[in-house]
């Protein structure tokens, strides 16, 4: 089994932290980085980039390392979010997929706020009326 570096542990301290307050949300491993579920679906994911590997996130970054984020969005956030210059990256391999770059500059209530709306978008309805009554 492949050794891949390991995402920072304050940054996956932060993005559990607001993943956690989310009803329905499980936290796993994935195939690399730490992925979060509601339902069946994948609503974040963090991983490191570290020599150009996983090649698909390097080119979509521009970058050989460094933490990223992958989320959902939809509509004009989509749009705009996908457009945007870096931090913010729009991978090749899902239509509602954006990406951010973490590092120093990385605004943090900004990404909770974006991991709040993928998982509005990812929610099932009933998981979505209990976020709202929150």
């Amino acid at each position: 089994m492949a050794e891949y570096a390991e995402v920072p542990d304050d940054v996956l301290d932060r993005l559990s932290a607001v993943c956690a307050e989310l009803p329905g949300v499980v936290e796993e491993r994935a195939w690399r980085g730490t992925r979060w579920r509601v339902g069946r679906r994948a609503f974040a994911h963090v991983l490191e980039i570290e020599d150009g590997r996983p090649p698909s996130y390097a080119e979509a970054t521009g970058l050989a390392a460094g933490s990223v984020l992958t989320f959902r969005a939809a509509g004009p956030e989509l749009a705009a979010l996908s457009h945007a210059p870096h931090p913010f990256f729009k991978p090749k391999w899902s239509a509602n997929v954006v990406g951010l770059v973490l590092d120093a500059d990385t605004d943090w209530d900004e990404v909770a706020e974006l991991l709040v709306e993928s998982y509005r978008v990812s929610a099932p309805k009933r998981l979505k009326a209990l976020l709202e009554r929150t």
